[in-house]
């Protein structure tokens, strides 16, 4: 796969537009070291607190475990989410490659400040659109918990097919959401 810095999605009227910022292993580093301002400058663009936090530090972390143990993953983890305004909303991308069936999973997060204005139903179309186009990838998989309304709202009358339910060491019971990677409209 080749890694586009700059991937826009095909939102409905009331969906706002988003674009993906590639985080290189460099910013993922700054990030997991809490030093916002090199992150920003490795990334390209001014990131925000939201990606400091302790949980997100953690994703930083285990995403350079990944990409050390296999540098060809990196193309698939996280890239900040940007509007239209050129603010960083939140990040999004892949858990990592698709798996041997091809099922990829999903990954997003909205920064609170920019919450319940669309940008994580953005994100998704963004990465359902991405995961079309990548011959590999054969479904696209949500895993949510069946607490996070706001989660499952967002996935909801996109096509996505309750198929059961896994246990999560960090996250405990989460719901098994999937589409096929051509399932969804516009792709």
């Amino acid at each position: 796969m080749t890694p586009e810095n700059d991937q826009r999605a095909q939102p409905s009227a009331d969906t706002p537009l988003v674009r993906f910022v590639e985080l290189p292993p460099t910013a993922m580093k700054a990030l997991a070291d809490a030093d916002l301002s090199t992150a920003s400058a490795e990334a390209g663009i001014a990131l925000t607190d939201y990606f400091v936090t302790d949980e997100a530090r953690w994703l930083w972390r285990l995403r350079l475990s990944q990409i050390a143990a296999d540098p060809a993953t990196a193309v698939w983890f996280a890239r900040a989410a940007v509007n239209g305004a050129d603010e960083v909303v939140g990040h999004a991308g892949f858990h990592g490659p698709p798996n041997e069936a091809g099922t990829a999973e999903i990954a997003y997060s909205v920064d609170p400040t920019f919450r319940r204005r669309g940008y994580a139903r953005a994100m998704l179309h963004a990465l359902l659109h991405r995961a079309a186009a990548e011959p590999t990838v054969q479904t696209v998989r949500a895993t949510i918990s069946p607490d996070n309304v706001a989660s499952l709202a967002t996935i909801a009358g996109l096509g996505f097919v309750y198929v059961g339910e896994q246990w999560d060491d960090e996250d405990g019971r989460e719901l098994i959401f999937e589409i096929p990677a051509d399932g969804h409209p516009g792709t």
